[in-house]
């Protein structure tokens, strides 16, 4: 007879590609799963490259108390209040020769800051959101950063650092990801090896999917860093976490856990390491795998 398995104490899952539709969004199925764990005791934590301005509309999937590992792990979000309960990311100083050594080998790059109060665009960097203010591109970045020339109307640390490649193609939405789990093509490899020997190891690149994009995080900003200092502050140990992903940033996270899972649409490398692969996102794979195990406790 096969012991059933144990209820974990926590499960964190990324969104985009993972627990969240094609179309971004959040279906019946998956919200009544969540809610009937969250019931059965076990925290639910959101774990994504998001920015806090693309989180509203998911408070109501884990009773309006929910908490968010957002910017790649730079933040963690508290959906009730919609405030940040942790910050993290870049010092300005850094940022300045990060920017100005990716301007000198990638002539034309756009680049972006987002921090936990909203985001700065280079004017060029190409127009995928409405309804932002102007004054997010009214200058190239590195001219929000204090004594750069304007002064910084924004006080907490830089959570990510966005640099899109000239003349991409396709989306170049952070999150708007290829949810085929496809790899980088050669340009936007000969892109991310341009960055990386600009940046070096004063930041790291984390591959989300977006086409063209290359997210930069500073060195000890990881989605599984944030998430176990977390976990460690709930008295929860990795081995008492389920996590849920599908994109090679995920990977970190889902080899802390005490259970990883990536869903059949993941990145080849992720399909590889999980510890179980679940059901395609688009068939609410995680609510799927989540159903089964609240069936079996």
């Amino acid at each position: 007879m096969t012991t059933p398995l144990p209820l974990p104490r926590l499960v964190a899952t990324d969104l985009d590609g993972t627990l969240l539709g094609p179309d971004g969004s959040v279906s019946e199925r998956t919200r009544a799963t969540l809610s009937a764990v969250e019931e059965a005791g076990v925290e639910i934590v959101f774990v994504t490259a998001r920015p806090p301005r693309w989180l509203p509309g998911l408070a109501h999937c884990v009773g309006g108390h929910g908490r968010v590992v957002c910017l790649g792990g730079a933040a963690v979000w508290d959906l009730a209040t919609g405030a940040a309960l942790e910050v993290g990311g870049f010092a300005d100083q850094d940022l300045r020769g990060l920017v100005a050594d990716l301007r000198a080998a990638v002539p034309d790059v756009a680049l972006a800051f987002e921090r936990t109060e909203g985001p700065a665009f280079d004017p060029w960097f190409p127009r995928d959101e409405e309804g932002l203010p102007a004054t997010v591109r009214a200058v190239p970045v590195e001219e929000t950063l204090p004594d750069g020339g304007t002064p910084a109307a924004l006080g907490t640390p830089v959570g990510k650092l966005l640099a899109v490649r000239p003349r991409a193609a396709g989306s170049t939405r952070p999150g708007d990801v290829q949810h085929g789990g496809s790899a980088p093509d050669d340009a936007q490899e000969a892109f991310f090896a341009a960055v990386r020997s600009a940046v070096g190891d004063r930041a790291h690149l984390a591959f989300s999917g977006a086409a063209g994009l290359a997210e930069l995080l500073a060195p000890h900003v990881t989605k599984d860093a944030a998430l176990a200092r977390w976990c460690a502050r709930r008295g929860v140990a990795a081995a008492d976490v389920w996590a849920f992903g599908d994109m090679p940033n995920d990977l970190p996270m889902l080899r802390w856990a005490g259970r990883g899972h990536a869903v059949a649409n993941a990145h080849p490398d992720v399909l590889a390491e999980a510890d179980v692969v679940v059901g395609h996102h688009a068939q609410d794979g995680v609510a799927e795998a989540l159903e089964a195990l609240l069936a079996r406790g």
